[in-house]
């Protein structure tokens, strides 16, 4: 796990993307979880932050996570076009748990 601090300077940004590269290829987990609580106000700072630790990642053969990321934050992210897996969020091609699709008699096999 990566907890990102209050907000990141630019200058403390590569420093950060090579932390999320090393915690890759430290383990056989192809995810870190980012812990954004305490990274502030959402801004494109945090966007620009969030969007190069993913490129990171990605070019790791992993993804982050977030952890605990305000509601402003995660629209701000998705108004710019950036998606990422929320820590505690069912993802999308996966059925909640416990969730049973009803059949009624009469439908067509699939």
């Amino acid at each position: 796990m990566l907890v990102l601090p209050g907000p990141v300077a630019r200058d403390e940004v590569s420093g950060l993307s090579d932390d999320v590269r090393a915690l890759l290829r430290a383990g056989p987990a192809r995810v870190v979880v980012c812990d954004v609580g305490g990274l502030g106000p959402p801004g494109l700072a945090a966007v620009d932050l969030l969007a190069r630790l993913q490129l990171a990642a990605r070019r790791a053969g992993g993804r982050i996570r977030l952890r605990d990321p305000d509601p402003a934050l995660c629209a701000l992210l998705d108004l710019v076009g950036l998606r990422f897996e929320v820590e505690g969020q069912v993802e999308e091609r996966e059925p909640a748990l416990g969730v049973e699709e009803a059949v009624e008699p009469g439908d067509p096999a699939v």
